[in-house]
């Protein structure tokens, strides 16, 4: 591969993440502002998004280290490349005032004289609108022929994964079949990121953790060929709100399993959701198996009764709706539809439903918590654990800090 196809290469997949989504995977920003091309020692590169454009030079905000400024000279050759792309092949000629700001671009270049700046021989640019739909596509995609649960059992023998997940239908059991070419991401221990998933094999996925895959479904929903397969390892709490700092971003929730109060910090990228009250009592009545039309149960949680069966408005989107065939959505596709939440917006005795990072025995980060439960952990407190939320955002943070 020459010279040229190579650093295409790197451009596409270092610029091609981070996404809100776990499409595409985020490769570890360069140890310096730029590193030399091995074949011409004179030669250095460097990978980041445009900051300002003027006349004759970019501001370049590279994946790590200050700011650089970037000279252009008549000869300096700007192409455009679309995302993921991986050598040249459709590669367009542009023009520096086709460049915008929020660009991704690989420039190559030689050192100014004066060692502040470095003069362009190449720029390969994926364009930020170009990044933009593509990152939309794949959330829809995902969304669409996605499918999220608890990971009943592995045999990486076969390459099966069996899962259970709860639709509106109710629990169910869904098997993933994977092949060789499937992609499989692990999810980061130390991160809320859905981005923050690494390279992963079948043999790290174990009973118990959180498994979103996307691929094709069979016609009754039971079996699901994956392309890709993000999993990790979470912590799921069911419980009360006993106190709320919202100066210090963190709440303290009283967990019914282990009768003990957690601390549970809330970040930029947690994801923050309420239940309408009809959609808890529907999800309630299922999870106790009564029929749609039965009052739900009144016993009250903490020191809040069951929400009443009074009107409300239905989720944006219309959440009891599959966007495909195969079954009813699953809890990922209905919460996105959900209305946001603020932490301001609980209250003491509220009760909630949280997945967190596995966090230490100070506390721990919220990835996604959802309010307004009170008819679900009210029905079947045993319930809460078949309701498992997914931490899957296929929304945020990506969309803010561009391609979670």
């Amino acid at each position: 591969m020459s010279v040229t196809k190579r650093l295409a290469l790197l451009l596409a997949l270092s610029i091609a993440g981070p996404l809100a989504c776990p499409a595409l995977a985020t490769i570890s920003p360069p140890a310096a502002r730029w590193t030399q091309d091995a074949s011409q020692s004179s030669v250095t590169r460097a990978v980041g998004t445009v900051k300002v454009i003027g006349v004759n030079s970019i501001t370049l905000t590279p994946d790590s280290g200050s700011d650089l400024t970037i000279l252009l000279q008549p000869s300096t050759r700007i192409l455009r490349v679309p995302p993921g792309q991986k050598d040249l092949k459709d590669a367009a000629p542009i023009q520096v005032q086709d460049l915008q700001v929020g660009d991704r671009v690989l420039v190559r270049a030689k050192a100014s004289d004066d060692g502040k700046s470095i003069v362009a021989i190449s720029i390969v640019a994926m364009k930020k609108s170009d990044i933009d739909e593509k990152r939309q596509r794949d959330r829809d995609d995902w969304t669409k022929r996605g499918i999220g649960g608890i990971v009943a059992s592995v045999d990486t023998g076969s390459g099966a994964i069996a899962i259970s997940t709860v639709a509106l239908g109710g629990a169910k059991t869904i098997a993933i079949h994977t092949s060789k070419d499937t992609l499989i991401r692990r999810y980061s221990p130390d991160s809320v990121k859905f981005d923050d998933a690494k390279p992963g094999t079948l043999a790290q996925i174990q009973p118990g953790d959180q498994l979103r895959a996307r691929g094709t479904r069979s016609a009754d929903g039971s079996d699901l060929t994956a392309e890709e397969i993000v999993s990790g390892s979470f912590r799921n709490i069911a419980g009360t709100v006993v106190s709320i700092d919202v100066t210090a971003n963190t709440l303290s929730v009283m967990d019914l399993k282990t009768k003990k109060p957690v601390t549970v910090k809330i970040t930029a990228d947690s994801q923050l959701r309420k239940l309408p009250p009809l959609v808890a009592q529907g999800i309630a009545m299922r999870l106790k198996g009564a029929s749609p039309g039965s009052p739900p149960a009144g016993a009250p949680v903490g020191d809040h009764p069951a929400a009443p069966a009074a009107p409300a408005q239905p989720p944006a989107g219309g959440a009891a709706r599959s966007p495909r065939s195969g079954g009813p959505p699953d809890f990922q596709q209905i919460l996105s539809h959900m209305p946001a939440a603020a932490l301001a917006d609980l209250q003491k005795g509220d009760a909630v439903m949280i997945v967190t990072t596995q966090g230490t025995d100070s506390g721990v980060t919220a990835i996604t918590l959802l309010s307004g439960v009170e008819p679900i952990l009210t029905a079947s407190p045993s319930g809460a654990s078949a309701m498992t939320l997914p931490p899957w955002n296929l929304n945020s943070p990506g969309a803010d800090a561009g391609p979670q």
